[in-house]
């Protein structure tokens, strides 16, 4: 049985991404959440992994860190999930976005903080915000186009036709474009809606709606 270590479901992109795959491919975990700020989080984060922080996978006596980490196990874990394309070129381009993502966007990251209770009237962001969107917009419509679209032979509504550890890897920015009301093209809204249908996301949010924790620096005014 697998581990998986998180945060609040409210406001934790990071332990999202690798829980969205295991539950999207129904893989059995156990969850272990470790609010913020609750008595000795830190120390009991850090009795999983030395670096303290979430999400934490633990297989057995193999225990590995970071979102994008997690994710390339799973792939690897779980073949059946297919969670990277098969197609040689749309692999390396969803490797490419998933980093992209983790080590990217960071004034999306500053303006839009994650807060999956809430959904927030749009108002208006630094350029640099503007910015990020636009570049996620433009990734995902070259990965729909490229690798999705007609004539690609991969059928469906994500990224690459099936759901891979790219669209869990950018779960996160689908509710921060949704939950602060971001205007956005038809076929973002499209495969926003797809990704928000998901059953592990519905689960997910229901999880955040029913946490008793409120952190102020996550809420702002609506």
């Amino acid at each position: 049985m697998l581990t998986l270590v998180i945060d609040n479901k409210a406001y934790s992109s990071w332990s999202l991404r690798p829980w969205v795959f295991l539950r999207h491919h129904g893989i059995a975990l156990t969850e272990v959440r470790v609010p913020l700020y609750v008595g000795d989080y830190k120390a009991r984060i850090a009795a999983y992994s030395a670096a303290a922080r979430v999400p934490v996978l633990v297989d057995g006596e193999i225990t590995v860190w970071e979102s994008l980490a997690i994710l390339e196990y799973l792939c690897e874990r779980v073949p059946a999930a297919r969670g990277w394309p098969a197609d040689a070129a749309a692999r390396a381009h969803a490797r490419a976005i998933s980093a992209e993502m983790h080590s990217g966007f960071p004034s999306l990251r500053q303006h839009l903080s994650m807060n999956m209770r809430k959904v927030y009237t749009w108002r208006e962001w630094p350029p640099e915000v503007v910015m990020d969107i636009a570049r996620v917009e433009s990734s995902w419509a070259e990965c729909r186009r490229s690798f999705a679209g007609a004539g690609s032979g991969n059928a469906g509504p994500f990224l690459f036709g099936a759901f891979t550890a790219a669209d869990a890897m950018y779960s996160p920015v689908v509710w921060r474009l949704h939950g602060y009301s971001a205007p956005v093209s038809a076929a973002t809204r499209a495969y926003l809606d797809a990704m928000l249908a998901l059953p592990a996301m519905r689960e997910w949010q229901a999880g955040a709606q029913a946490e008793a924790e409120v952190l102020a620096q996550f809420e702002r005014e609506t």
